[in-house]
């Protein structure tokens, strides 16, 4: 969506925010999602004529706005959100990426997907039901994931008389089990999606409430996208940059008798010609003798620019070595420690043997330890389980048959992550972390800008 020269539409790169919707079964998450593309008109006018078809069809008086994200025809059968629904819309002041993920536990694994990438995720809660073990889970899920702003939507409040005791007291509930995982920015904001109370335009039946509507906040919540930077939202190293290579470019033409390049997405920060670079895992240097951009020469290229690397060297590298600055690079290792999301139905135990995916190299491995896996009503650690399964969020330390270079997930979200697979067919097993643990928060409290602090 970002041309080469930083802009989309006429609208700076800058106002580009990435959010994830995640709560349990029910909450409302996609009913949320149709009203804030709705009354942000952001809806077309033969999408609103099929829902309204879809809406009289199934006995309903009035449009289904969850219809607008529920696309499948078993999420429009079972009234549930299966697959992730990724929508694209634009207001005055931003534009937004929404990943709709499903709250049932059984696609969690889909959540995982959804805020892999995201700044933000609103996490919806049924002001009658309060946190769940479900809520905890996308909570935890979040943290793990570095999302560094949370909102949680108390949803229904309409069922509740939009009470105000009803709202403080799951308010308080979250804001303290997110305290112990650390995440950094947390809103609360009374909503009822299906009535549109807070979602885009402030309610007259919440008087009470002096904060910001959801979309208010999605427009105005700080997101850092400056170039040096990782592209976590803030949470980078200014002046790291990684570059994994995914295509060796070798012509061999008469007009390109000797062009080599080096092709790929950059994962972090800025590379510039003239650079001096160091190839991971074989430790060569060279120098960065030019950059080509869309079939142009440029100067300077930065993540997630997708380049081809010259070099001024002729050097053995092929597809997952990953270029790095030689002030910059990161010690390669065998031994990975990490956290890991399990999203198979299959478990995953001491022994079996793995394939590693970090960035685009794939190298096989064996799980040697599963130290302890993750209890979410109180966050302590189970010692030794043996195994995890589908949903389970644990250590694992593997060993890989060929050294990596890995980030710490807590400074660059793209090198320090990596998926372990089934070697017989292929199936993503979990979604690993490198060096994330759960630990008390050391941070201060979390508190938001609407006086709503716990």
């Amino acid at each position: 969506m970002t041309s080469t020269t930083g802009q989309t539409h006429g609208l700076p790169a800058t106002t580009l925010l990435r959010f994830a919707t995640a709560g349990s079964v029910d909450d409302g998450k996609s009913t949320l999602v149709g009203r804030l593309l709705h009354d942000s008109k952001s809806v077309l006018a033969d999408q609103m004529e099929a829902v309204e078809h879809a809406s009289r069809n199934r006995g309903q008086r009035t449009p289904d706005l969850a219809l607008l994200t529920d696309g499948l025809r078993a999420e429009r059968e079972q009234g549930i959100t299966i697959d992730v629904a990724y929508r694209y819309f634009a207001t005055p002041r931003r534009r937004f990426i929404l990943a709709d993920t499903p709250g049932h536990v059984q696609y969690t694994r889909n959540m995982v997907t959804g805020a892999s990438t995201a700044d933000l995720a609103v996490v919806l809660v049924d002001a009658r039901n309060g946190v769940v073990e479900q809520t905890r889970r996308h909570a935890a899920v979040a943290a793990l994931l570095r999302v560094p702003h949370v909102v949680l939507a108390v949803n229904k409040m309409d069922l509740v008389d939009y009470a105000e005791p009803v709202f403080a007291k799951t308010a308080e509930e979250f804001t303290t089990y997110a305290r112990e995982l650390a995440i950094p920015e947390i809103t609360a904001i009374p909503i009822s999606a299906l009535a549109g109370d807070n979602v885009v335009d402030p309610s007259a039946n919440m008087d009470w409430y002096a904060g910001p509507t959801v979309l208010e906040h999605l427009e105005s919540v700080p997101v850092s996208n400056h170039p040096t930077l990782l592209p976590d939202a803030g949470a980078g190293v200014p002046g790291r940059a990684r570059f994994p290579v995914q295509y060796v470019i070798r012509p061999q033409t008469a007009e390109h008798p000797d062009y080599r390049g080096y092709a790929g997405q950059i994962a972090a920060g800025t590379f510039r010609t003239g650079e001096s670079v160091t190839v991971l895992p074989s430790g060569r240097t060279s120098r960065i003798a030019g950059i080509d951009l869309l079939g142009r020469a440029v100067d300077v290229a930065w993540t997630p620019q997708s380049v081809t690397l010259l070099l001024t060297d002729d050097i053995d590298i092929s597809r997952g070595d990953i270029i790095v600055p030689c002030t910059d690079v990161p010690a390669t290792t065998q031994d990975v420690e990490a956290t890991v999301c399990h999203v198979a139905d299959q478990p995953l135990g001491v022994g079996q043997r793995v394939l590693l995916k970090h960035t685009t190299r794939t190298v096989k491995a064996i799980v040697k330890d599963i130290p302890s896996r993750l209890t979410l009503d109180d966050l302590s650690p189970h010692p030794a389980p043996g195994r995890l399964v589908a949903n389970d969020i644990g250590r694992v330390t593997v060993r890989t048959a060929e050294p990596l270079a890995l980030d710490s997930y807590a400074d660059c979200r793209r090198t320090g992550s990596f998926l372990l697979i089934d070697p017989a067919d292929g199936t993503t097993l979990a979604a690993g972390m490198a060096g994330e643990s759960f630990a008390p928060a050391q941070n201060p409290p979390a508190t938001n800008d609407d006086g709503w602090d716990f």
